[in-house]
């Protein structure tokens, strides 16, 4: 096991195009980091400059205490699984995974010992005499995993390996990983462009955009202290709600308005977002997730000090069986920004589509499914205003991230 160290990393292609741009980024000894982000962020090529099977254009990489700028992939003591399975067809499974030890010249026996324990591991016992054609996808994709096992690596890449899956495989597929990690412990680099494949994942989280370093920080932190609009906005699914609005402060206490509704701020608030105060007269761009919501009738009181209600008309409803989805609009125009629109443009799930009044942006509020709203019923929603994101109109920042103290 190794950690990974980049240090101003560079690619640059022909035409002077950067696909990545001074990445600094240090993986720990037995991490698995989550690399993720919009197509063409540059998370792949990040892989394969770690690999070694793309040049870098400037910096330095670090694998354990050596440095691997110019050593070819074979020499760097690394794994990769990728998005294709790339199987021999005409071996069978043991045959798959052998392969590569045998190349090496290892003894039969510790072939065999390594081949057994990665077949093991990963639930393939039954299948080592088969061949690739007679296995799930989700087999195919654990034969991958066992092939890379087997070499006993320093570090793991993985690109997108569970992307050719269905949702329910990939969902036993990320159990699987996550196992496999707890029992290796081996330094696991991995690349996704699903957000939720990358919080369910990584004990760390790196997202990229445009070839820049956003943040990285745990998949909680990243969720509940984004540091600007576009992870804010990239994280979290459903994607985090945005309204140009006012912070405000009178005889009744600090608040923030928007489309005639009025959420007060907890002091609270102020006390942990250095810098919000000098905001007070001035226009923000604030932040609710749909989780933040909740059913106020169907709460029965449940919801705690802090939580405000407002009313609302569910203009649709997606139900998720635990818990519904309610789509609301609000008299307000939706948000344009450079890092709104790039984490809308980078999203998966991206709300239904459907014919908005003009002016109004689209909300989603996930509640409880003891609600039983549908389309068309009004609803009056509780949000909790210990929880909302405050961000710069300029800058897009995060107002109070310890990161952009300073900034």
């Amino acid at each position: 096991m190794a950690s990974i160290v980049l240090t101003n990393v560079d690619k640059v292609y022909a035409g002077g195009v950067k696909a990545v741009n001074s990445l600094n980024l240090e993986i720990k000894d037995g991490e698995f980091m989550v690399l993720v982000g919009p197509s063409g962020c540059g998370k792949s090529t990040a892989l394969r400059m770690i690999a070694g099977l793309e040049d870098i254009s400037g910096g330095e990489i670090h694998i354990g205490e050596k440095q691997v700028n110019h050593l070819p992939p074979k020499d760097r003591d690394i794994a990769m699984v990728f998005q294709n399975y790339a199987l021999y067809p005409h071996m069978t499974v043991e045959e798959n995974l052998a392969f590569g030890l045998k190349l090496r010249k290892m003894p039969k026996t510790e072939i065999q010992k390594r081949v057994n324990e990665a077949a093991k591991m990963l639930g393939l016992d039954q299948y080592l005499k088969r061949k690739p054609a007679a296995l799930s996808g989700g087999q195919r994709q654990r034969v991958a995993m066992g092939r890379a096992i087997v070499r006993e690596p320093q570090a793991f890449l993985m690109d997108e390996p569970l992307s050719n899956l269905d949702a329910k495989l990939r969902v036993s597929m990320r159990a699987s990983l996550n196992q496999m990690h707890e029992r290796l412990g081996v330094t696991t680099v991995y690349v996704t462009h699903d957000q939720v494949e990358a919080m369910t994942l990584g004990d760390r989280v790196c997202v990229l955009r445009d070839g820049l370093l956003q943040q990285v920080d745990t998949p909680q932190n990243l969720f509940d202290k984004p540091v600007n609009l576009f992870v804010a906005g990239f994280m979290g699914s459903p994607s985090m709600n945005f309204v140009n609005a006012e912070l405000v402060r009178d005889a009744t206490g600090a608040a923030v308005a928007f489309a005639g509704y009025r959420l007060p701020v907890p002091d609270s608030t102020f006390h942990n977002k250095p810098g919000l105060e000098q905001y007070i007269g001035r226009k923000v761009i604030l932040g609710v997730r749909p989780s933040d919501f909740e059913d106020a009738v169907a709460a029965n009181g449940n919801v705690s000090n802090g939580w405000v209600r407002i009313p609302a008309r569910a203009e649709v409803t997606e139900e998720l069986g635990s818990e519904i989805n309610v789509l609301f609009l609000i008299d307000a125009p939706p948000v344009v920004h450079r890092d709104t629109v790039a984490a809308a443009d980078a999203g998966e799930d991206s709300e239904p589509s459907m014919p908005l009044t003009s002016g109004k942006s689209l909300w989603t509020a996930r509640v409880n499914a003891r609600s039983h709203v549908r389309p068309g019923q009004n609803i009056e929603l509780a949000v909790d205003t210990h929880n909302l994101h405050f961000f710069d109109s300029d800058s897009g920042l995060a107002i109070g991230h310890p990161a952009n103290i300073g900034r």
